[in-house]
């Protein structure tokens, strides 16, 4: 059942929600808060479930260990203390939740969505695929290149107390314990209105978390594969912001939209070709085979942007403060402060020194 706090906060969203103007806004946060609600009554604490002597030995290995991990969280990085991922949902899909992500025919700047309390995102998210995939082919129609991205994490930004959900169960330890990191982090520093910030952030707690957290267990070997893949993520990112750049300065050309749409295919289609090198000298090392291989278009290429462009920035900033994770939230709070273009440019000057 949901706690009576947690329905007191329910009482506000749905408040919150009659301000609305647009009754499409209304019951887009009705369906929002009934997914929610759905979600949470399927979790279970997971001191229950470990102490259930039916539960399946390689579910309760790995709920022992995310509770190991929980508590490194909060002791080891100084993340919040509190009930998130103390209990375990499974619901029964691939993915928490799928965000639509939009941008115009000729553009990289995505679409921006703007919601009570959490400010404009670069995504609008549903409980459901085939919502998700109606609302995509409704921007498509409005001259939209669209992209509905499975996301199986899944984050109240420190409203309600997350469960951890079957989705989130990597075959990685690293991706496991990333994970958990990532997104209490975002329960200590979140920007309205800033998702390239707040998930840059985001990315730099979790990866250096999970250096300490494969430091303390002694796993090397692990650690060494996830920098290998890490290294393989970042050529990857880098080819996709060449290819951003490429389509940038093609869509501020003054040539026809059709001349536009053959040069668009030529730069996807060059990009694919280089992720066909890029895989070569990784020994065929094929994760990304699958997102390559779709009709990749401008909205494809936004949410790598939102994740990672500004992590070296924040790394930075991190090394200043000599990794000192409690200075770092300072310091990350207080640059959050900040009138958007004053961050950015801050955030700037910290890869250039």
């Amino acid at each position: 059942m949901i706690k009576q706090h947690k329905i007191i906060k329910y009482s506000i969203l749905i408040l919150g929600a009659f301000t609305v103007s647009a009754c499409s806004s209304f019951g887009y946060y009705m369906d929002l808060m009934s997914g929610h609600s759905e979600l949470l009554e399927q979790q279970k604490p997971i001191s229950e479930i470990l102490a259930n002597k039916e539960t399946e030995s390689k579910l309760r290995q790995l709920l022992e260990t995310s509770q190991k991990i929980r508590d490194f969280a909060s002791k080891e990085l100084h993340l919040p203390e509190n009930d998130s991922y103390r209990t375990y949902a499974d619901i029964k899909r691939p993915y928490a939740v799928w965000n639509v992500v939009a941008a115009k025919e000729f553009s990289i700047e995505a679409k921006k969505w703007c919601f009570l309390f959490v400010g404009c995102l670069s995504y609008r998210g549903y409980f459901s695929k085939e919502d998700a995939s109606t609302y995509a082919n409704e921007l498509k129609k409005e001259g939209y290149d669209t992209y509905v991205a499975g996301a199986k994490a899944y984050s109240t930004l420190g409203w309600f107390d997350d469960p951890l959900l079957n989705t989130m169960m990597y075959k990685s330890e690293a991706h496991r314990t990333g994970i958990i990191f990532h997104e209490l982090a975002h329960q200590v520093v979140y920007i309205d209105d800033d998702s390239a910030f707040n998930e840059a952030f985001a990315t730099t707690v979790e990866q250096e978390g999970i250096r300490r957290w494969m430091a303390k267990k002694g796993k090397n070997k692990q650690y060494d594969q996830y920098l290998i893949n890490k290294k393989r993520d970042t050529q990857l990112n880098a080819l996709l912001r060449e290819t951003r750049e490429k389509l940038k300065q093609l869509y501020k050309t003054k040539i026809s939209e059709k001349e536009k749409k053959q040069e668009k295919k030529i730069i996807f289609s060059l990009m694919q070709k280089k992720y066909q090198r890029l895989k070569k000298a990784w020994g065929g090392y094929n994760v990304y085979d699958k997102w390559m291989s779709q009709e990749l278009n401008n909205a494809h290429l936004l949410l790598i942007a939102t994740y990672h462009n500004l992590v070296p920035a924040f790394k930075a900033m991190l090394k200043k403060e000599n990794n000192n994770l409690k200075k770092f939230y300072i310091a990350v709070e207080q640059l959050g402060q900040l009138d958007k273009e004053k961050r950015n440019k801050q955030l700037k000057q910290l890869v250039k020194n």
